[in-house]
């Protein structure tokens, strides 16, 4: 277990490859009446254009990259780094709206960008991986989803190693490999750090 935490929101890091089911197992978190309460998602900025079934302001803030750039000049992100092309970056304000609500934040985000946050906010942080069953089912999601080309996944699938070798970094490794458990598996950690903090 990691270090108790400082005075502010605890900022729990959920990261895993492409496919692993990350962006579905944090939105199972958001739904659920418990913990909907107590968590305030983190919207990241990205430059990348909005895929099909996402809905801007809740997925992603999508923006030029020259919007971006600024806002990075301005110092307006906790992390931001460039993926596949496209640029994308954690709002340092959700912190901010996490105090001022009395929730912990819930970021969605990669491993390069889960050191960073660690780091900056060092015993604040809790982190997560989501960690695929296996590489089949892994092409099996991407493909499925129908948002890459095939050099795409190709390369996603190639991240995916260097990913996965970090996965020892973090406090905790779920397998997606049964969605309900996966998530009954992250309300597990959430409880148990939530009530070492009481």
């Amino acid at each position: 277990m990691s270090s108790e935490p400082s005075a502010g929101p605890v900022v729990w890091i959920v990261s895993g490859p492409s496919g692993s089911g990350k962006t579905t197992l944090c939105a199972a978190l958001l739904k659920d009446p418990v913990w909907r309460r107590r968590l305030c998602k983190s919207v990241s900025y990205t430059t990348r254009k909005l895929r099909q079934g996402e809905v801007e302001g809740r997925d992603y803030c999508h923006v030029t990259k020259e919007t971006f750039l600024a806002l990075k000049k301005r110092r307006a992100f906790l992390e931001h780094e460039k993926i596949f092309g496209f640029y994308y970056g954690t709002p340092r304000k959700i912190l901010d709206e996490a105090e001022r609500r009395g929730r912990d934040v819930l970021l969605s985000i990669d491993v390069k960008g889960a050191t960073t946050v660690r780091r900056a906010l060092k015993g604040r942080a809790r982190s997560i991986f989501i960690m695929p069953p296996d590489q089949a089912t892994l092409l099996k999601r991407l493909t499925r989803r129908s948002t890459e080309t095939k050099k795409e996944i190709e390369n996603r699938l190639k991240r995916v190693k260097i990913e996965v070798l970090r996965a020892k970094e973090y406090d905790y490794i779920v397998v997606n490999k049964d969605l309900q458990k996966a998530v009954a598996a992250l309300k597990a950690i959430l409880a148990a750090e939530r009530q070492e903090r009481v």
